[in-house]
This record gives C-alpha cells, structure tokens and sequence, in this order.
C-alpha cells in the first residue's frame, strides 16, 4: 500500500465516519436556566419550553451550594402546591446533573423554603431519543444528516470497515 492511499483511508474514516459515530452517541448536557443557572431571577419553565430533552440528555443544576437545593417532585400536584415533603430525591452540591433516562414528565423545585411558592420550579417533558429536536437545515450536506438517530450505526459501519481493509 502506498502513502497515498493510506492518507486517502485515513482521511476517509475521519470525514465520514467520525461524524456519523459522533452523531449517534452524542446526548446533550442542559444547563438548567441557562447563563444565570438555577435561580430564583430566571423564568425556569420559559426556559424548559425552549429545550428538547431527549432519553440520554443530562440536565445540570448550578446554582450557590446552601442557598438553593434541587428536589425532584413525584407528580404534578406536588408541584403545583410546592409539596416538598413527597420528594423523590433531593440534591444540593451546587453542580447537581440528573440523567434523562426514560420518556415523560418530571418536577423540580428549588428546596429552600418559599422558593418555590416564589416561582424557583419547573417541570420538563423528556422525548424518545430518536426524536426530531429541529429539521437538518439545507446547509447539512454531511452523511450523518441521511441516517435518522435511530439508525444502527453497526450496518452502516460493518460495510465499511470491510471495504476499508481491502484497499
């Protein structure tokens, strides 16, 4: 094998594989109010509305370690009354990540008292994995935007690296 087509292997794998790859195990990390974090200042559940969060995604609280605390709400009732005394789990580092594991509707308020009676809550709706956050512009000419997040990445790949090491 030459120099020159072993570059061209190389630079075959690194355009069009890597970024299929990089596509299909990539999830995002939300952090929750963004800019300003978990405070009592931002609209929480304005911000939640703009997000789509996906099974795999993680949402990452920050927020001042003994000023605020994230607790997890069983129901939507809980939430609407601010009942902290039904929660699920409770945390309170300042640099909190809750994993987005499965499809539904989950709570969270801020555990310090009348914080959550001041608005510092929110309620997040977690979609399939596989679900469309937003359309792939007319720009997104890349392979990866042919094949739907759901793809199995091991029939695309197995093709390849065979014709990969037969060159």
């Amino acid at each position: 094998m030459s120099l020159m087509e072993g570059m061209c292997k190389i630079f075959f794998v690194l355009i069009i594989v890597l970024p299929l790859i990089a596509k299909q195990v990539s999830a995002t990390q939300h952090v929750v109010g963004g800019s300003q974090g978990w405070e009592e200042s931002v609209d929480l559940n304005s911000w939640a509305s703009a997000q789509t969060f996906k099974v795999g995604d993680q949402l990452v609280f920050k927020y001042s370690s003994g000023l605020h605390s994230v607790v997890e709400l069983g129901s939507e009732t809980a939430y609407k009354n601010c009942d902290l005394g039904t929660s699920l789990d409770s945390k309170n580092t300042g640099n909190d990540v809750v994993k987005l594991n499965k499809v539904g509707t989950r709570y969270f308020a801020c555990g310090t008292l009348g914080h959550c009676d001041q608005g510092m809550k929110m309620k997040i709706t977690t979609v399939a994995g596989n679900a469309p956050s937003t359309p792939a512009s007319d720009s997104d000419t890349s392979a990866a935007a042919f094949f739907p997040r759901s793809f199995p990445t091991f029939l695309l790949f197995s093709p390849l690296l065979i014709l990969y090491f037969l060159l």
